[in-house]
């Protein structure tokens, strides 16, 4: 692969992560994902963020490098918008072939720099508004965006160009190949992009929402025509569209989020499962969007997509040893760790011979913010009762979701 001209004198350099890989080291992802690098070229010539040593990746990275041309060596200043180890891992090495590059970073980062790389010469540490004049016209300028999504984290705005080198905000899940910018996909390449964003926003960002809000409020007066994260697609075409989805995925953690009903179940012996058509059934019948997962079967990273951007959820899971099902519970603390906060939510399941479930899933939910209806829960098997319950029950259900999103 080649460096993709972005405009006169900035290219990107995508590497892409193949899809048998878990980003993170826990998050599928069955499209893959690019690693995005920047070169912007004045008089001298800057590299905006780098690559993980992983698979062979920097040998690709410099083979686009060469395309432009340009070697390691050549490069006179290295921005480093976040130091988490996707961008960074390889930086080591590449010290090692420039090892006199004016690196440019902020104050938090610098100390991440010494503690992952053992890199404390020619770091130069900038403030909000700081900028670099690379000659040519290129002049950067250093935003501070922290908890989008690591504390040190900043973005880069050239301002010729109008070009946001904005990091993992803006980014999505998805590989680059042949196709780099919104302006060059389809409607339905538009559509995977989008919910690849949604995917990456909540598995990856959704905790920071507060401060993705407040990032995207501090850089409003900047005049983008570009954005540029370190993952997925480009968009020139219409950068306001992945800043309005970005925008969009933060407010659902205030609430209320879109008026869809997310149904998460997991059953031992298939008694709690009996109920699951018929829950189904009352949110369609209200003209409410149903979405349908299954714990163990799918990854916790796919429901909490659905999970975040639905304003109801109904969660069917049994008992087990006085407390909640294992695999629901493990889905449940994720949604806590993630602050999936603001939801209408009904309960369903078999109590086993002890129930505990719902106590325990009270006790997690407790700072969530959640407002539960009337869970259904019967001992042994389920009878004609709660079949009928399943139905009532989702319906009250979809109708205080639509009632919620009208506000």
């Amino acid at each position: 692969m080649k460096a993709v001209l972005v405009t006169d004198g900035i290219y990107c350099l995508p590497v892409n992560l193949e899809s048998y890989q878990l980003f993170e080291g826990m998050w599928p992802m069955p499209n893959g994902i690019s690693i995005n690098s920047y070169v912007v070229q004045g008089e001298k010539t800057a590299l905006i963020d780098l690559i993980e040593d992983v698979s062979g990746k920097p040998a690709e990275f410099e083979a686009e490098l060469e395309s432009i041309p340009l070697e390691p060596k050549d490069i006179d200043y290295l921005i480093i918008n976040h130091m988490e180890p996707d961008h960074t891992s390889w930086l080591p090495k590449f010290h090692e072939k420039n090892p006199d590059i004016e690196i440019y970073l902020t104050a938090k980062a610098a100390g991440l720099l010494k503690s992952f790389c053992g890199i404390e010469n020619n770091v130069h540490i900038v403030k909000d508004g700081d900028t670099l004049d690379l000659g040519g016209g290129k002049i950067l300028s250093f935003y501070e965006t922290p908890n989008i999504h690591w504390p040190e984290t900043m973005m880069t705005f050239e301002e010729s160009s109008g070009i946001l080198f904005s990091c993992d905000a803006f980014g999505s899940y998805g590989t680059l190949n042949g196709v780099y910018f919104d302006d060059q996909l389809s409607t339905q390449q538009h559509d995977f992009f989008i919910n690849e964003a949604l995917r990456y926003y909540a598995n990856i960002v959704s905790s920071f929402s507060t401060f993705v809000t407040k990032g995207i409020n501090r850089l409003s007066g900047l005049d983008i025509k570009t954005i540029a994260p370190s993952h997925g697609i480009i968009w020139r075409e219409n950068p306001q569209a992945i800043i309005d989805s970005y925008s969009r995925f933060a407010s659902y953690m205030s609430g209320p989020a879109e008026a869809e009903i997310t149904v998460i179940w997991s059953s031992m012996y298939g008694n709690t499962e009996k109920l699951v058509n018929n829950i189904v059934q009352g949110v369609r019948s209200e003209g409410l969007p149903v979405h349908v997962h299954r714990v163990p079967d799918e990854h916790v990273g796919a429901i909490l997509a659905s999970a975040w951007k639905s304003a109801g959820l109904i969660l069917g899971m049994p008992t087990y040893e006085y407390e909640m099902f294992p695999p629901m519970a493990w889905v449940l603390d994720m949604f806590r760790r993630k602050k999936v906060w603001n939801k209408k939510v009904l309960r369903f399941g078999s109590a086993g011979w002890s129930g505990g479930a719902q106590r325990e899933l009270d006790s997690l939910t407790e700072k969530m913010k959640w407002e539960f209806i009337d869970p259904i829960e019967w001992k042994g098997a389920a009878t004609q009762v709660e079949l009928d319950l399943a139905i009532s029950q989702s319906q009250a259900l979809a109708r205080q979701v639509k009632e919620y999103c009208a506000q």
